[in-house]
C-alpha cells in the first residue's frame, strides 16, 4: 500500500478564505511590477475601487472590470464620458459607485500626464524608493502595517497631481501589491521565493 503525504506550504494567514486570495497571494501579491502600465493602472482602478470593501470583492469581479474597462488602457479609459459611466453603472458585474468610476476615469488622465512628465508611470512610481523593493521581516499579521511614512508621501504627492481616491491606506496596499514592498511573513513560501533563497 501506497500512502501519499502533502506538506501545505505555509501561506500569509490572510489569504487562506477563498480560493482566489490563496492564488492571487501565491502569483501576484508582492511581485515587482516594473514594466507592465496596464496591470500598473489596473491596479490603480482595483485598489481605489476597494476602499471602503474587502479584497476579496474585488478580486471575484475583476475579470467583469477587465472586460468592463476594455483591458485597463488608460488611453482608451481617459477619453470616456458621460455615456460610459451610465454604461459602467448599469453594469452589474462590477462596483456601481459613481464616484469610484468618475475617478477611473479621472485617474487615467492624470496616468498619462504622469507618463508623459516621468517617461513611464513606473519611473514616476518606483522613483520614491529608488526603484528597489522594500522588504519587511514581519511575524504576524499584527505587525504588517496598513500606511507608512512613504505611503502617506506618495499619497500626497498623487493628491497634488489630482489622482483622487489614493490616500495613503490604498496607497499602501497598491504598493504592496505591485511588489514595491515584500509584505508576506518569514514564515510564507513566498517570502523565500521572492527573496530568491
Amino acid at each position: 500500500m501506497c500512502i501519499l503525504i502533502t506538506m501545505e506550504k505555509s501561506r500569509c494567514g490572510w489569504c487562506l478564505g477563498h480560493p482566489l486570495y490563496r492564488e492571487y497571494h501565491d502569483r501576484e501579491w508582492g511581485v515587482p511590477v516594473y514594466d507592465n502600465e496596464t496591470k500598473q493602472f489596473e491596479n490603480l482602478v482595483l485598489e481605489s475601487t476597494q476602499a471602503g470593501l474587502s479584497w476579496i470583492t474585488i478580486l471575484k469581479r475583476r475579470e467583469n472590470y477587465r472586460r468592463a474597462y476594455e483591458g485597463f488602457d488608460p488611453e482608451k479609459i481617459a477619453r470616456w464620458g458621460e455615456s460610459d459611466i451610465l454604461r459602467l453603472m448599469g453594469d452589474e458585474g462590477i462596483i456601481r459607485n459613481r464616484r469610484k468610476i468618475v475617478s477611473s476615469i479621472n485617474n487615467a488622465r492624470r496616468f498619462l500626464e504622469v507618463k508623459e512628465e516621468f517617461g513611464s508611470f513606473s519611473d514616476y512610481y518606483w522613483h520614491f524608493q529608488d526603484g528597489v523593493p522594500i522588504v519587511n521581516h514581519w511575524e504576524t499579521l499584527e505587525e504588517v502595517p496598513a500606511k507608512t511614512e512613504l505611503s502617506e508621501r506618495i499619497a500626497k504627492d498623487m493628491k497634488k497631481r489630482g489622482f483622487t481616491f489614493l490616500g495613503p491606506v490604498i496607497t499602501y496596499a497598491n504598493m504592496q501589491s505591485l511588489g514595491m514592498v515584500n509584505d508576506h511573513l518569514v514564515s510564507c513560501f513566498r517570502f523565500q521565493e521572492l527573496e530568491g533563497k
